[in-house]
């Protein structure tokens, strides 16, 4: 797989050397138009982002999300689709059959795989579906989604991991796995939540305390997530144009 690399020579998995967004998937472009033409601005420091259309691709092409994807390909920006493994218990043909319905509709870039497993019992498993993964793709970029440390060798089986996901409350106290240092920071993904804007700073200093290259912080709280709800990652931050001005110029030490 071309996504494997070495602690001698690390390989930017981003493209980018310096702290980025990732972002994990807005609301539908009918319900967050302002969100999803904020992403094609020019200079946004954006790794990629995250296209989900219904938990996943839908039952067909949506001429909506078809055009909110193509303006950011058209702009340069990569695109991911969304797929939910479940916590290991998705079905195997089901989630190949998505992503093949994410790169025949929407010529995504690679993917995001939600809800990722994290111990070693489900490594094998999980190997075996970012390999598909990247048949699928010829190649592209994969990100797994675990939320939370996961043993040592899902480091080899994907471009990126999301090794935090989840409230400021938790993320301020949060520490970093060990094993994570034998890597460079483009290897890893923090999304966070409920961050005041009176605690940027100290979100950043985390982020790069704990070697993360690529982020997605939000002043956006709680969980949502029922039917018809937004959740905290679907719209913008109340600070977007403070964060993007941030990253984009570098943040100080």
């Amino acid at each position: 797989m071309p996504h494997l690399t070495t602690t001698d020579t690390p390989l930017s998995a981003t493209g980018a050397e310096r702290l980025g967004f990732g972002v994990p998937g807005y609301a539908h472009p009918l319900v967050a138009p302002v969100e999803w033409a904020e992403l094609t601005r020019p200079g946004t420091p954006l790794h990629w982002v995250v296209l989900n259309v219904a938990e996943g691709p839908g039952d067909r092409p949506d001429p909506h999300c078809l055009e909110a994807a193509g303006r950011l390909r058209n702009a340069g920006v990569r695109v991911l689709g969304h797929l939910d493994m479940a916590h290991g218990s998705r079905v195997f043909g089901d989630l190949v059959r998505d992503a093949q319905h994410f790169v025949d509709w929407y010529q995504t870039d690679g993917f995001l795989v939600d809800r990722c497993p994290t111990e070693r019992a489900d490594l094998a498993q999980v190997r075996r579906t970012t390999a598909t993964l990247d048949a699928v793709l010829d190649g592209g970029h994969l990100v797994l989604g675990h939320g939370s440390h996961p043993y040592p060798g899902y480091a080899e089986a994907a471009d990126q991991l999301v090794t935090f996901s989840g409230p400021w409350a938790e993320y301020r106290w949060s520490q970093v796995a060990e094993w994570t240092a034998e890597y460079p920071p483009e290897r890893f993904v923090h999304f966070v939540h409920g961050v005041p804007r009176t605690h940027l700073e100290e979100a950043f200093r985390i982020a790069r305390w704990q070697g993360a290259g690529t982020i997605f912080f939000t002043d956006r709280g709680g969980r949502g997530g029922g039917r018809g709800q937004i959740r905290p990652f679907e719209t913008l931050p109340g600070y977007w144009d403070e964060i993007v001005s941030q990253i984009g110029r570098g943040v100080s030490e």
